[in-house]
């Protein structure tokens, strides 16, 4: 997908923003000349996770963008109204909030224990609950607000509990507040979204969930990148409490091409599925 120009001059608030999808929207918006705000913890390098804010900051700079990299941890109050703050003071305003930070463990509940359990619901629910409540009295006063949550589909279907019922109940924490907030700022002309994939992505945390091997059956972030960029160029207000899929998303904005996605683009046909989707996009679908 073709970068249009749409976004220049706004500015992206996003948390986790510093490696995985969360970059690959930075970045997206980047080319646009838009502004972003890197909220996010790793200030300096991870032994085992490249990339910092700043680092990403770099990369945000040298695509085009203004970058702001703000050291955040999403659980505490203090740091979110801080980093808002400051990104207002920066940049005039907030017109986008991407909701990417989270926190995962595929665990059953007897091999969950509570500081997992409470790091999840800290960062996903209660994290995207709160810095959306801070972005909003901005996101009020934007032209062009979109609130975008990385999060699933919301399904009753016991399967996608069973086996990982802390990490289903965190992650549905976030597409709930998609339902909740659509409904309750529709009037202000703030859209509220979710975006989740359709295959794994292969990231620096799906590797250490899955291995090296899992990059040969995975999309790259850029599918992300693309589906939220379409999701935030449109006018706000038109489109709200929707949870789309990257690549249905996609196929309805013309884009047929999907090996180009692919990490391996000969294993195209042979992806991964995530969890919480049904089944991979076929040509015949398109």
């Amino acid at each position: 997908m073709q970068n249009t120009g749409k976004l220049a001059g706004l500015t992206l608030f996003i948390t986790g923003a510093s490696r995985g999808i969360g970059k690959a929207i930075a970045l997206k918006a980047a080319r646009d000349g838009a502004n972003i705000v890197l909220a996010a913890k790793t200030a300096e390098p991870h032994p085992k996770l490249a990339g910092t804010i700043y680092t990403a900051a770099a990369e945000i700079e040298a695509a085009g963008g203004k970058a702001l990299p703000c050291v955040v941890d999403v659980r505490s109050e203090e740091a979110v109204r801080a980093a808002v703050q400051k990104a207002v003071e920066t940049f005039g305003g907030i017109d986008i909030l991407v909701n990417n930070a989270s926190a995962i463990s595929l665990t059953s509940t007897e091999q969950t224990d509570m500081k997992r359990y409470d790091l999840m619901h800290q960062i996903n629910t209660r994290g995207t609950f709160l810095v959306s409540k801070e972005c909003l009295p901005y996101l009020r006063k934007s032209k062009h607000a979109h609130i975008l949550n990385i999060s699933p589909p919301l399904s009753m279907e016991p399967h996608w509990f069973s086996n990982h019922v802390a990490y289903t109940m965190a992650k549905y924490g976030m597409s709930m507040c998609v339902l909740g907030m659509a409904r309750e700022y529709a009037e202000a002309n703030i859209s509220v979204n979710a975006l989740w994939p359709r295959t794994i992505i292969y990231t620096a945390a799906v590797e250490m969930l899955h291995g090296k091997d899992s990059f040969e059956y995975s999309r790259k972030p850029d599918i992300m990148a693309d589906a939220a960029y379409a999701i935030l160029c449109r006018q706000p207000g038109t489109r709200t409490g929707n949870f789309y899929i990257d690549d249905e998303l996609l196929a309805q904005e013309g884009v047929t091409d999907f090996k180009q996605y692919a990490c391996v683009p000969g294993n195209d046909q042979e992806l991964t599925q995530d969890i919480y989707v049904s089944a991979i996009l076929t040509k015949a679908k398109l």
